[in-house]
């Protein structure tokens, strides 16, 4: 049986089986374990055959993948470290890559320069969904033992629409993460760095994140967190960082507008002290402050002490605030709450 087959006869497994649930209602509980194990897999290990595998790169597994496929693939990924650029184009969708862990399976590559060509991972296609790995750009990383200048470094760059990682973690130092376009969702993942390393036009939501600052080869200058690229009063993107934890080295703002309309909602989110008095930093706003959205609502620790904040911050109501948090800002139609497998499992 080919490839194109398995995966046809997989996907009506699993539509019958929404169908039989669906016939019963309420009565019918999917095991989602099992609708998991019914859909094509693909095996990467360091060893490839020798490791009981079909390929050695994560790479290769993705090439493998047909273009515009429309039925979940899971590529499973042994434990190891992949030396490899990993780019998902944008006609392979519903891909699901399952790492053995975050600090488990990791990807490392040492590219720098231009953004549109760093990162360590690409995906440049929708339905996409990363779970349990790591991400590393080595040109700046790790900062203890590296003497190159710190220039934009990319772990990822993030382009598809309904995008997910959980328990996935980016490491870098500027621009670690390129949160680009259309709606991602990030849990319980980490991110590291100390210049804008999270950045970009995406409509995100990271929740229960350990965002990393590793701002102390700074030399006291203070970094950013956050540079969100909202472009325009009618756009509907912006990044939601709900109940996170910022900790790490050295000093940060919590973020600056990398465009004009710039959004950035922390929300029940520990700060260490780490976080500077005033917050936010205008960049190339200044004089229009007034058409950023950067607030905070009910985050605690010492770094949230709101004092010192800048005059400019924004404070909304409690509703206003519950539409950004609320799942729906990116799952409106339901391309989470309805995925057919429990990634937290």
């Amino acid at each position: 049986m080919s490839y194109s087959q398995i995966g046809f006869s997989s996907a009506l497994v699993v539509v019958l089986l929404l169908l039989v649930c669906f016939s019963q209602e309420a009565k019918c509980v999917l095991n989602k374990k099992k609708l998991l194990a019914s859909f094509p897999t693909l095996y990467v290990h360091p060893l490839g055959l020798l490791g009981r595998a079909n390929f050695s790169s994560i790479q290769a597994a993705i090439d493998h993948v047909p273009s515009n496929n429309r039925y979940w693939i899971r590529i499973y990924v042994h434990a190891g470290i992949y030396r490899e650029k990993i780019v998902i184009p944008a006609d392979k969708p519903y891909i699901y890559i399952q790492g053995e862990g975050k600090w488990k399976t990791r990807v490392i590559w040492g590219d720098y320069g231009s953004i549109m060509n760093t990162a360590t991972l690409t995906s440049l296609a929708d339905n996409t969904v990363i779970k349990s790995m790591t991400f590393t750009n080595s040109y700046n990383y790790p900062p203890e033992r590296n003497l190159n200048p710190i220039v934009p470094a990319l772990a990822g760059m993030i382009m598809g629409d309904k995008t997910a990682f959980y328990r996935c973690a980016f490491l870098g130092m500027q621009d670690t993460l390129w949160d680009e376009q259309g709606r991602h969702y990030f849990k319980l993942c980490t991110i590291q760095g100390a210049v804008d390393f999270i950045f970009g036009s995406g409509q995100s939501i990271y929740e229960r994140c350990s965002i990393m600052v590793a701002a102390w080869p700074l030399h006291g200058v203070p970094g950013y967190i956050a540079a969100q690229g909202r472009d325009h009063p009618n756009e509907t993107n912006g990044f939601i960082f709900k109940d996170c934890n910022i900790f790490g080295t050295g000093k940060t703002y919590l973020g600056r507008p990398w465009r004009p309309y710039s959004r950035v909602i922390f929300y029940n989110t520990s700060m260490a002290d780490i976080v500077v008095p005033e917050g936010w930093n205008a960049w190339n706003s200044k004089g229009k402050e007034h058409q950023l959205t950067f607030a905070e609502h009910e985050c605690r620790g010492p770094g949230a002490n709101k004092a010192g904040r800048v005059k400019w911050e924004n404070n909304f109501s409690v509703g206003m605030v519950q539409k950004w948090t609320d799942m729906t800002y990116i799952d409106s139609d339901g391309w989470i709450s309805n995925q057919l497998f429990n990634m937290l499992d």
